[in-house]
């Protein structure tokens, strides 16, 4: 999982309530598990005029102008502004995926679906819980302010407008470790391997009888 310590990145708003799961990526493209190549798919339905299937060329699809995402303004944003219970839907975890695939860093809004927030930090998409009038005067700001950009600070928890202005937000303390670390639950793991070895040493030796059944 990439290392998340500070990021400054163009802001993108998408001013939509409840985006579910299958709008950020629709079910026909659930068929992989590979983690890889559901970037261009985020958001298909919104983002094309036609629909689209796994193995389509993206490249030559034609595109909805009046869809966020497709403003020029917006090209190569890596900060998604978000309104409430974005996420909600089903589990997929497809959805961080193909939001991380896409360019994606951050999401910043006010509510989220527990599960769509849960897969998000365990795949390093770090998302922001902000108030409500906050998220609503971000948005004004960034429909106001061409090429409108924020930096997040996670170390200091903390959210640098173009003006210097913060904001600070608040972030479990175990995902913050996570993130700063670049570990998902593998990498976690993986940290205590001579834990584990040690601890399958003292077992077997303090049961040696368990030794036939390793084989």
């Amino acid at each position: 999982m990439q290392v998340f310590t500070k990021h400054k990145g163009l802001v993108v708003p998408l001013d939509r309530e409840n985006v579910d799961t299958d709008l950020i990526i629709p079910k026909q493209f659930l068929k992989s598990i590979s983690r890889t190549g559901f970037g261009p798919n985020a958001f298909d339905e919104l983002r094309y005029i036609d629909h689209g299937e796994p193995g389509m060329d993206n490249s030559s699809r034609p595109l909805n102008p009046d869809f966020v995402l497709n403003f020029p303004r917006y090209k190569d944003a890596s900060i998604l502004l978000v309104k409430s219970n974005f996420g909600c839907g089903s589990s997929r975890e497809h959805a961080p995926w193909a939001l991380l695939q896409n360019g994606f860093r951050v999401i910043i809004g006010s509510t989220f679906a527990d599960i769509f927030h849960n897969n998000s930090f365990k795949n390093g998409l770090l998302l922001i819980k902000l108030d409500a009038n906050i998220v609503d005067e971000l948005f004004k700001e960034v429909s106001e302010q061409v090429g409108y950009t924020l930096t997040v600070d996670l170390e200091n928890q903390k959210i640098i407008k173009p003006n210097g202005c913060e904001i600070n937000f608040e972030i479990d303390e175990f995902r913050k470790y996570c993130l700063l670390n670049g570990l998902d639950d593998i990498g976690i793991t993986l940290n205590k391997t001579e834990k584990i070895k040690s601890f399958e040493q003292n077992r077997l030796t303090e049961h040696s009888w368990l030794r036939g059944m390793h084989g």
